[in-house]
Formats: structure tokens, sequence, C-alpha cells
């Protein structure tokens, strides 16, 4: 039973790092999805083209448009560029993942489905979490005010640090990646 728990870490972790950030919400690409489901990326958007009414554009899944590619790809999320295969790729929320299992009928499709699910879960448990320690925090410092300024500061800014601007890349460049 300990070594299924283990399995289930590992695949959850897996799945946690695959999780990003866009517009606001939190997504996985069509790309790292193929990988968890072991398919082909070109697979898995046939099959969602080919049911393009179940994946509404205003919070199933939307396409990235090329700042959006550009900043995943200086955030080390994909690689390269050219890790997409020359298409844009489709980035599924929480909801269009669940839709995926209707689509995706293989019993691994199904059974990576309901572990993504479950992290996405557990993700918002989590930010639920730091909305209660933002709250005593707050409560705290009504009631010790200057005392303890500092440390409210320094527990704020670990909670929710300064928003960072992407960085440049650095290193050595091939002509053809020369802007």
């Amino acid at each position: 039973m300990t070594e299924e728990k283990n399995t289930v870490t590992i695949v959850e972790k897996a799945i946690l790092q695959k999780i990003v950030v866009l517009r606001n919400e939190k997504v996985i690409l069509d790309v790292h999805l193929a990988e968890l489901y072991g398919v082909e990326t070109r697979t898995l958007k046939q099959a969602v083209r080919r049911n393009i009414e179940r994946f509404p554009a205003d919070d199933f899944m939307f396409e990235l448009t090329e700042d959006e590619i550009a900043a995943v790809v200086s955030q080390n999320v994909i690689p390269h560029r050219k890790y997409l295969g020359g298409a844009n790729p489709f980035a599924f929320t929480e909801t269009g993942v669940a839709m995926l299992s209707s689509v995706l009928k293989s019993k691994a499709a199904v059974e990576m489905n309901i572990a993504i699910i479950r992290t996405f879960v557990a993700l918002r448990k989590v930010a639920s979490n730091y909305k209660e320690i933002m709250e005593i925090l707050m409560e705290m410092r009504s009631l010790y005010d200057a005392q303890f300024e500092e440390v409210y500061s320094a527990l704020e800014k670990l909670i929710n640090p300064p928003p960072q601007e992407p960085r440049p890349r650095i290193g050595f460049r091939r002509g053809d990646e020369i802007d």
C-alpha cells in the first residue's frame, strides 16, 4: 500500500510541474498533457479539434499567442519554440482537462485524468490555506501593530512575493537565434 501511495505522489509531482499560470488561469499545455496520457500531441489536438464544440474558448481551453509562447519558453516551461513542432499549443484549464476524459477514452487516459483533476483540487486547497494565513496575519497586525511590523512585512513578502520581470536569456546564441 505504501508503494502505491509513493507512486501517486510521484505522479502528482509530475503533474504539478506541468501546471503553469497563463491569463490568470492554472493550465496544462497540450504537449504536456499528451506526454502524461502517453499519446502524440498531434493525436491529442486532432481529438480536440474533432470535438471542438466540447471545448468552449471561454474557460475550457485557449490557443497560446506568440507572446505567451515566448513567455513559456523564457520561463523554461518548454525548452524551445521548436519543441512545439511548429503549431501554437493549446492550454487546458481544469474544466478542459475534465472534458478531455470524454474525448480520450483509453483506460490510461481516464486514470491520468483523475490524477490531474485531483492535483488541481489540491492546488485550490493550498490557495485557500494561503488566504486563511493572510487573514490571520491581518488580524494579528491589527492587534499587535507596531511591535511586530518588520515580522509581518517579511511574512507577507514570503507569501506574496513581488512579481518579477522576465529576465533576458544569457549565454551563447547561434546566428539564427539573434533577434
